[in-house]
This record gives structure tokens, sequence and C-alpha cells, in this order.
């Protein structure tokens, strides 16, 4: 049984902070340096300062984080509501001039546990889990959500929706990339009890924050081999979380493409002859075409595509029994996948790369904007970019229902859920 509960958000004071805009930031793991600064400067409380902060040597950069924290209680800049809410969360974007609103919610999810079907599907990566453990120890506190995404079968979202919609929102709030987000609170005992109810029989499935989840369950973990027993019941086995279902008209997911920095000078025609083993190589000249033609064949047909030397191509895969053959150790499910036929056959059968070299993130750069890889391919020739078309929410699914996981950075959830609009702090006793 799926296990949700209401709790009492940490949010911004808005009788002290009037531009809520500029005191929020992204998810830590998308911020770039050039970002981390820019939000460190543009508001003395913005976000950043507790969710990101600098690394200045000779100072703890997690306990400066929880001073912060602790100070902006202190001084209200952050207020607590007064009741347990669940926090209805509507974003409105715009993608390529059409207008489109994602629906969701924000509560509280209870830890993975025997019988709980909660579904990752991407493998996460050490370094990003320990730091962000070193901060959830310091604050006890989960400082952003994490993305997950249920089928909706009792049509729970649409119908708070219709509630909700009634009245102004607490939080109106316009980011960067223009995007609206709006929060409602709500907070009648019954109507919580009815979208906990609903929730119950429902399958979750991480979209985005797999390392903030597999962090809040090893936290849990932890506290209950200190405490010795736990009821279950104590805050640190809930971990904060954004709903949303699974309406294609407003859940977006875009493709992350792969900048690769080359161990050598790339013969690009000795290249283009190890990929025609496997794949049709189709040079376009134009930009747009290349990205229709890849998107238009993708639909029905393994496409990646490729820039070096100021040229695009296409690959696609000459016969999907070629993945049998190449991915031996892996089911039908992962190795349909785009980016496992990137790795597998591209990165380690042609190109000869090792999983050492690919995981050094200085060599294996990601990115849903392929104009900025195609720029730093023109201005360095050690690179070279592959384009992968976005994966589809079914192989979400499929590959995380039978417990498989894709590899890191498979998927781009847009838009991105605001840090800084609602942070959930664990209880006092539990420390």
């Amino acid at each position: 049984m799926t296990k949700i509960k209401p709790f009492k958000a940490i949010t911004y004071n808005q009788e002290k902070i009037k531009d809520v805009s500029s005191v929020t930031c992204p998810p830590y793991d998308i911020i770039s340096p050039q970002k981390q600064q820019y939000y460190h400067d543009i508001n003395p409380y913005n976000f950043i300062h507790i969710l990101l902060g600098k690394d200045i040597p000779g100072e703890d950069k997690y306990r400066r984080a929880a001073n912060c924290f602790n100070d902006w209680r202190k001084h209200e800049i952050l207020i607590q509501d007064t009741k347990p809410a669940i926090y209805f969360y509507s974003q409105e974007y715009k993608i390529r001039g059409e207008k489109r609103t994602r629906l969701g919610f924000v509560s509280l999810l209870h830890l993975e546990q025997k019988g709980v079907s909660i579904f990752g599907h991407e493998h996460t990566h050490l370094e990003p889990k320990e730091d962000r453990l070193k901060l959830l120890k310091e604050l006890k506190a989960n400082l952003s959500p994490i993305f997950v995404i249920f089928l909706d079968k009792k049509r729970i979202i649409q119908r708070l929706y219709q509630q909700v919609s009634k009245d102004n929102p607490f939080l109106n709030v316009t980011d960067d990339n223009s995007t609206v987000h709006k929060l409602w609170k709500l907070d009648a005992p019954e109507v919580l009890e009815k979208i906990q109810e609903d929730m119950a029989g429902e399958n979750i499935f991480i979209a985005d924050g797999h390392h903030r989840y597999e962090v809040a369950c090893a936290y849990r973990d932890q506290m209950k081999e200190k405490l010795g027993t736990i009821t279950g019941e104590e805050s640190f086995n809930y971990v904060l979380a954004y709903f949303t279902n699974t309406d294609q008209r407003g859940l977006l997911i875009q493709p992350v493409h792969r900048l690769l920095k080359l161990k050598e000078e790339l013969d690009l025609e000795n290249f283009k002859a190890g990929l025609k083993n496997y794949f049709d190589v189709e040079e376009v000249k134009e930009k747009n075409r290349f990205f229709f033609l890849m998107e238009k064949g993708g639909r029905g047909e393994h496409v990646l595509g490729m820039y070096k030397n100021k040229k695009f191509w296409l690959l696609r895969l000459k016969n999907i029994m070629i993945l049998d053959r190449i991915i031996t150790d892996k089911p039908k499910e992962y190795k349909s996948l785009d980016v496992s036929i990137l790795n597998h056959i591209i990165l380690k059968k042609v190109l000869g790369y090792d999983m050492d070299y690919l995981e050094n993130k200085e060599n294996l750069a990601f990115n849903p904007s392929a104009d900025e890889f195609i720029k730093r391919v023109d201005s360095d020739s050690r690179f070279v970019a592959f384009f992968l078309n976005p994966v589809k929410m079914e192989q979400i699914i499929s590959v995380s229902l039978i417990g498989e996981r894709m590899p890191p950075k498979s998927t781009y959830f847009y838009p991105k859920v605001l840090s800084g609009l609602v942070v959930n702090k664990f209880n006092e006793e539990n420390r």
C-alpha cells in the first residue's frame, strides 16, 4: 500500500520576501557553476545558500547551510505552517510556442518497505549521494521534493484541480524560463483523508530525484540503527515528494544528449565505417531538418544523431537483432532504449571506451540542449556530440516494473520542480 501524509511546510514569509521568484532556484543537480553564482548573487536569501553552498577552503559548507537555515527561521524569513497540508502545484509553461500546464501535488511519501510499490528507473552515482546525505544530516530536512509519477486511476489530480482553481494560490512564482508555478494549500481533514485513501492503491514511479530518494532511505536506516527500534512513523521514514500523473498534455520528457571527450583525434572516416556495421549512416546538412528527421524516425525505429566537423549524421539501427548479439546480459526492455544502444554499440563497441572512462564526468557530459553541445564541438576538436530522442513514459514504466535501471541521465522531465517553495523539517524528537 502506498502511504502519503500531509505535513507542515516551511515556506518563505511573503511579508518579508515580497518577490519569491528571486529566492527560489532549480533542483541542485541541474545547476551549473555559472548559475550557482547567479543565484548566490541575485538575493541574499536565495535558497541556493542552503541547497548548494559554495566550496570555501576551511569552511564546512553543510554546517554553514544549517546555520543559514536556522538563522532564517529564527528571523522569520522562513516560517512554518501551523496545520498539516497537502500542497497542490500547477506549472504553466511553453514548449515550441505551445502552452501547457502540468498539475500535481506535494506531500510526504512513506519510504520503501516490504509490500510498498515504489519503482526507480535510473542508476545513481556515489558522489552526489554522499553530498546530499551530509546535507540531510546537518539540516534534518527535505529541501526539495523528489518527482514521482503515478497512473492516477481515480483521477485524483483532476478532481483536486477543479477544487483549488476556484481560489487564488498562496504562492505564484515565475522562474527564469518563464514557467509560472502556483501552489494552493489543502488542509481540510476530510479532503486529506480522501487523497490518502485514493493514493493507497497506486504504484509510484520515481521520475526525478533518485539520489535524494536513496539518501532518504540511507538516513532512515542509519536512524533505525541508532535508535534500535522505530515505529515506522517517525518523520525520517518519509520523504518530500511531488506527485503528477501520466497525463501527456502536461508531462514532458526531453532527451538528454551526450558530449563525449575523445581520447585522441577522431579518424571520422574510420569511425563511420565502424558505425556502418550496425547503422545506416546518413549525412544531413541542415540542422532543423536533421532534428526533424531524427524525431520523425524515432517514432517507429531506433534513430540516433551525431555531430562532428560541422556536419550532422542520422544513425538508423539496421536490425534490432543486433541488440541481442551486443547486449547479452540485459532484458529486452533495457536493450530497446536508445541510450543503451549509444552506450553499448557506439561508445563501447565501436569506439572501445570502457566504463571507467565513460563514468568520469570530465569525459561524458549530459544536457537537454543540443545547441550547447554543437557550440562546444565547433570550438574544440576533442569533442563529438551524440543526440537522442526522448525516452517514452511507457519505457520508463516497463523498465521499472521488471526491477531494471536505465543508465544515468536517461530522462529529463520538464519543467523542473522549484526548490525553496516548500521544505519538510523532521520532528525534533527524531534527532
